[in-house]
């Protein structure tokens, strides 16, 4: 179960995060596989722990040797069983604290796969409403919180309680009214953690949200520079950047003072409870109930829990941090896990980049349409309520067939294009498709393209990891790449992407669409994949692109109309409905909405035979 984050506006629905119980179920799921690893590593910090308890006792036994007035020779035992005690301690606890990073590292591998996978089937419109900011922040300031009480708090948070629990046993061993004693600053010690933990949670969860906002905000401002100078809007964003950031410092500050408070307290409790102790070992020594060296113990083993105790409850800052942020990625993975696919049915997926996507994407029915390679019914969109972007909107493509997408900005050409691909889901009706038989049914390419950071053979192997060399040059020679492949360095291990060689924008594209050859859909959904070439580049990605799409059923977003002379037929949205159907040809001579974009887009230029 999750529950929404609040909002840093009006414009962002930030992803859910999950609540306490769901958190504690997940946390449970990631640790049942290494039950036995969990097992094994608190039995040995155990022992380590009641090894470490006889240290107490045997400077006790010293205090009353030397009290007593007994030889010197009678200290060698006592000290060399201190020496005994500690490399044993250091052993079992060095093991002991080994097994337990071993599984807070397998758990936090866990989650982060799980992350990864889960992050990856978020639908677009999803991640768009919630804006990239958003989940930046659980990436990388979550999993980084995470980590950080994995590999420190968790270990230390173990070692701690045990400690804990086995020197109030050995206090009662000592004498229970030392234990009785030491307990009065328990209720201190309990007043403080219930005061620290019933404000953190809220306040970490505060932070980890305004943190996210802040990061948003940076990143629209950065990625919209060009826009933000043209219209004079520096002040504007500067003032709104600052103050995300003077509400991230302040809850920054609240959270150090809740810190400073925490401490205090805890101080109170030491105090409290060290004269207690002290003050009854001085009453039993004087009643003749212990020795000077039992008393000694009873108050060094108080004085040993300032540590553990401190460590624990100062631990919570990190637990509490780390679960507000547990809470944040649990969210993610619950929000984005798929649902399981029907009998005769594929799970729907999909990419930015040209990956295989098995597609049965539907609204709220799900059929096969016989015959047809896509057919979509009566499917509408809104990415919020009263934004409406498409309306009813009905096409079926046939087997073979090419239909170009044309109309202005913002008609919905874009959107239909993911909810045809299974990238998006519609908010009604239903796109049907015949599933691939041994290959994917259907493969999505945009005009942002990413280049993976590998060999340029490892780039096209994400399409189709088993692809022999000779695939991977027939797919490159397909869509006209292979003479620059072959002439780059390294040919096909050239290192390509971050770091490496620098492909520009036409060839990154034709390398999308080299992998769109390897993977082999029934149907390819290109959503202006020729846009960011420029017009030098834009004729040799046309040729690429018609290449690539021979044999398979195909739904173009035109960015330029040329594609649109070149495709078997013509759609023309607007205000995310059909408005016209047909040949170029026929939609350029009736006059119509095609017609005049056409004209406008025309111009002087000759427009090629189809």
């Amino acid at each position: 179960m999750t529950t929404p984050s609040h909002p840093a506006d009006d414009s962002a629905e930030l992803l859910p995060v999950a609540t306490p119980a769901r958190t504690r179920a997940a946390l449970r799921a990631l640790i049942r596989p290494d039950r036995g690893l969990a097992l094994t590593g608190i039995g040995v910090l155990v022992a380590a722990t009641a090894v470490g308890l006889l240290v107490q006792p045997l400077l006790g036994r010293i205090v009353d040797t030397v009290a007593d007035g007994r030889p010197a020779g009678d200290l060698t035992l006592p000290v060399v069983l201190l020496v005994a005690v500690a490399a044993v301690q250091g052993v079992t606890t060095t093991i002991g604290l080994t097994r337990v990073a071993r599984l807070g590292e397998t758990v936090l591998a866990r989650l982060r796969e799980q992350f990864v996978e889960r992050a990856l089937d978020l639908p677009a419109d999803r991640l768009e409403r919630a804006g990239a900011g958003d989940l930046t922040a659980r990436v990388t300031g979550d999993v980084a919180r995470v980590a950080e009480a994995v590999r420190s708090a968790l270990p230390e948070m173990a070692r701690s309680v045990l400690a804990i629990l086995l020197t109030l046993g050995a206090l009662a061993l000592l004498d229970v009214r030392f234990l009785l004693a030491a307990l009065l600053a328990v209720p201190v010690q309990l007043l403080t953690a219930r005061w620290y933990v019933t404000r953190a949670l809220t306040l970490y969860a505060d932070q980890r949200v305004a943190n996210g906002a802040q990061q948003q905000q940076l990143l629209e401002t950065i990625g919209g520079a060009v826009t933000v100078r043209g219209h004079r809007l520096e002040e504007q964003h500067t003032e709104r950047g600052a103050g995300r950031s003077r509400k991230a410092v302040e809850l920054t500050m609240r959270s150090v003072n809740l810190v400073l408070g925490f401490y205090g307290r805890l101080h109170i409790a030491e105090y409290i409870g060290l004269a207690a102790v002290l003050i009854a070992g001085f009453w039993l020594v004087r009643d003749g109930a212990v020795s000077i060296g039992t008393a000694t113990a009873a108050a060094l083993y108080f004085h040993s829990l300032f540590g553990p105790v401190n460590a624990a409850l100062v631990l919570l800052d990190d637990a509490q941090s780390a679960a507000a942020g547990l809470a944040r990625l649990v969210g993610v993975t619950d929000l984005a896990r798929p649902a399981e696919p029907v009998a005769g049915e594929t799970e729907p997926a999909g990419a930015a980049e040209p990956a295989p996507v098995p597609h049965q994407r539907t609204g709220p029915q799900q059929r096969t349409a016989p015959g047809a390679a896509v057919a979509v019914d009566a499917v509408s969109h809104a990415y919020g309520p009263g934004r409406p972007v498409l309306h009813e909107v009905s096409l079926t493509l046939r087997p073979g067939e090419h239909v170009a997408l044309v109309g202005t900005s913002g008609a919905g050409k874009s959107t239909l294009a993911r909810i045809v691909a299974g990238v998006q889901q519609p908010t009604a009706g239903t796109v049907t498709a015949p599933a691939g038989a041994g290959e994917p049914s259907v493969v999505l390419v945009t005009q942002e393209v990413h280049v993976f950071t590998g060999s340029l053979a490892e780039d096209l192997r994400l399409a189709r990891p088993d692809a022999t060399d000779a695939e991977l040059r027939g797919a490159l020679s397909t869509v006209h790449a292979l003479d620059w492949a072959e002439a780059l360095p390294d040919g096909l291990d050239t290192v390509v992407g971050e770091g490496g060689h620098r492909l520009d924008p036409a060839r990154a594209q034709q390398l999308a669409l080299a992998r769109l050859v390897l993977a082999g859909p029934a149907l390819a959904v290109l959503d202006e994949a020729t846009a960011e070439a420029g017009s030098a580049g834009a004729r040799v990605l046309e040729r690429s692109a018609e290449a690539a799409l021979s044999g398979r059923t195909a739904l173009i977003v035109a960015h330029r109309l040329t594609q649109a002379v070149a495709a078997d037929r013509v759609v023309v949205l607007e205000a995310g409905r059909v408005v016209e159907s047909g040949p170029h040809e026929e939609l350029r001579d009736a006059d119509g909405p095609y017609a005049a974009l056409w004209r406008a887009w025309s111009g002087s230029r000759t427009a090629p035979h189809p």
